[in-house]
């Protein structure tokens, strides 16, 4: 009987990885484009996606990680990368949450709860359970030399929330790409259209004679 397996985890099948955490879901959610079942495994590298009104769990030792609807995440073992969304966490393995060159850290190895959330360029941290330090990563962005001393390490003490401006700390995002110029076939279409227009518009007046005597004599 053929099985149809994702060749992430086909590679980890044959090099023997053990999983790094249990995935579960009641539907919704997707991990490295495919969909995911409960009591999913999932690996160091894993892209995570919770679609509208869909949540997951991430349960590993020590930890456990509810990441909200809406949510993209990179699971990398200790630490959970935000591309945005929101997220969750229950710690007492110092498990981290990394945002852009923004990272949340628990203080202690202690149980502790928090919250960060990403949208719009805005990062939330929210500390429920004792307190968690909101680090800057050097050798992602360097920062500015005025805040510099407050974005290397910040705390947000249990029961404070706090925001961070991610275009002023990590930079503002580069440009989107489109790989060797490759354009949507919507774009493609749409332009095409309009290009038909522009094209129309020109033949249609270079022969009309009325509009000719109209034209200035300085135009070209």
């Amino acid at each position: 009987m053929a099985v149809a397996v994702p060749p992430t985890v086909l590679g980890q099948m044959e090099t023997g990885q053990a999983a790094g955490a249990i995935l579960h879901t009641q539907g919704g959610v997707w991990v490295n484009n495919y969909e995911a079942k409960d009591s999913s495994a999932v690996f160091a590298g894993d892209l995570i996606e919770t679609k509208t009104g869909f949540s997951a769990t991430l349960n590993l030792d020590g930890s456990t990680v509810l990441l909200g609807p809406e949510s993209l995440a990179k699971f990398d073992g200790d630490v959970l990368e935000l591309e945005h969304g929101s997220v969750s966490v229950g710690t007492s393995k110092s498990f981290k949450v990394r945002v852009n060159c923004l990272r949340v850290v628990p203080v202690r190895n202690e149980w502790t709860q928090y919250d960060v959330t990403d949208v719009n360029r805005t990062v939330q941290v929210a500390a429920h359970k004792e307190d968690v330090n909101v680090e800057h990563e050097m050798n992602r962005h360097k920062p500015t030399p005025e805040n510099e001393a407050a974005q290397q390490q910040a705390s947000v003490h249990e029961g404070e929330q706090k925001n961070y401006d991610e275009n002023e700390i990590c930079g503002a995002p580069g440009p989107i790409t489109q790989a060797a110029g490759v354009l949507s076939p919507k774009w493609i279409a749409v332009e095409a259209g309009v290009g038909a227009g522009v094209v129309c518009i020109i033949i249609c007046r270079g022969s009309s004679g009325g509009n000719k005597s109209q034209m200035s004599p300085s135009a070209p």
